[in-house]
């Protein structure tokens, strides 16, 4: 049992992203709901003050009453507000959040890997992964099949990459009016990240009113977008004044770049960076990182030999064998050998044994060999050779 005891702490490594970005969403959810009352409430506040500051409110009744009546249709409203935000994102995200928590703690609750409880567990683990996969390839059809099909869609992030497929195809069609909202929505958060990615937005709308000739509209936008951020970009808005002067055929190395549009690529990758990295995702599909882990702990350089292959392993095999080359190989403290043949553990249960040719193979092999053969056994790998069970030496490791 305890060879199989869950790793929890290794599980929710791969877990965090999961549990994180129904939080972030609350998180947003509040922060707007913060900034209405902050909004609303210091309208009514300022309201009362100068109400209270008149000498003598009641001789001007009508005014009174007027104000006192604005005042309760901003709180009426204001609560009409956050109960509709309540009832249409911050439920919702509370559902998932509760949701997800609730699958993580029956992991927790489990006491072994080889228990049916914690396979099935794992089964849904994995079509996660595939939604992820699915969503982050593109596959977004597929991705919602197989979240249906599983009952699962409360545990993966369809919405997230829907909103994420919108902007990029929009930044596909040079357009950054989308990447633009999401900035400003997030602002805040871009900022504590020191983030760039609203400056290079916005460089590249002034990129494209030099591109199209509207040079005083350019003028004007770099007055009205570029110049804020002159502390942290300087010389790139200096460089971009100086674009106007020449065309988009431009050889001029620095200016030709400028143009390039290869750069709509490279905005795409710096909003799917950055928005990844707002939500607590990693920028590899999970499926690929717990494929990675799982071949670097099992590549060995015995794998890639065609004499010391396991059938049991699947490096070993040579399709994975060849994705493997991509990882490191594993590294052990403390080895474990396995009979190659048998594909089970070598140990003072099951001692390694050698023939006299060299070959090393598992007493547990050769006793049940010796029972069919009369006493005799034979290298596995060439049956020609015949020794009597008497023949064989013990192998100690030290």
């Amino acid at each position: 049992m305890s060879s199989n005891k869950l790793n929890v702490e290794g599980i929710m490594l791969f877990e965090q992203p999961f549990a994180r970005v129904p939080y972030e969403n609350y998180r947003k959810v509040f922060r707007t709901s913060q900034k209405n009352i902050e909004k609303e409430l210091g309208a009514v506040q300022n309201t009362a003050k100068e109400l209270a500051s008149k000498e003598s409110p009641e001789a001007d009744v009508d005014s009174t009453a007027k104000a006192i009546d604005g005042m309760i249709a901003r709180v009426e409203g204001l609560k009409r507000k956050l109960a509709d935000m309540q009832e249409s994102a911050g439920k919702p995200t509370l559902n998932v959040m509760r949701e997800r928590l609730q699958h993580l703690a029956a992991m927790e609750d489990l006491e072994s890997a080889s228990i049916p409880e914690f396979t099935r567990w794992a089964d849904v683990r994995l079509d996660r992964w595939l939604v992820d996969w699915s969503l982050r390839n593109g596959k977004e059809k597929t991705a919602r099949m197989i979240a249906a099909e599983k009952g699962i869609e409360k545990l993966v992030d369809i919405e997230l990459f829907s909103d994420i497929r919108r902007i990029e195809d929009a930044l596909n069609r040079k357009s950054c009016t989308e990447a633009l909202a999401w900035c400003s929505e997030n602002k805040a958060a871009l900022r504590k990240l020191k983030n760039t990615l609203e400056f290079d937005l916005r460089l590249q709308e002034y990129i494209e009113l030099g591109r199209a000739g509207k040079t005083e509209e350019a003028m004007a936008y770099s007055k009205k977008h570029l110049l804020p951020w002159q502390e942290t970009h300087y010389r790139q808005i200096v460089q971009a004044a100086a674009l106007l002067c020449c065309p988009p055929t431009t050889t001029c190395g620095p200016y030709k770049r400028l143009y390039d549009p290869g750069r709509w690529s490279m905005l795409i990758q710096s909003f799917r960076l950055a928005i990844y990295h707002l939500s607590t995702l990693p920028t590899e599909p999970l499926l690929h990182l717990a494929m990675y882990a799982g071949l670097a702990s099992l590549r060995l350089p015995a794998c890639y030999n065609h004499e010391t292959k396991n059938v049991d392993c699947p490096i070993c095999n040579p399709d994975l064998g060849e994705l493997a080359k991509e990882v490191p190989f594993s590294h052990h403290v403390n080895s474990t050998i396995v009979c190659r043949m048998t594909g089970k553990i070598m140990d003072a249960d099951n001692m390694p044994m050698a023939l006299p040719n060299g070959q090393v193979y598992s007493k547990e092999l050769f006793d049940e060999m010796a029972a069919r053969n009369d006493g005799y056994i034979f290298d596995p790998r060439n049956p020609a050779d015949r020794y009597e069970y008497n023949q064989l030496r013990k192998v100690f490791i030290s």
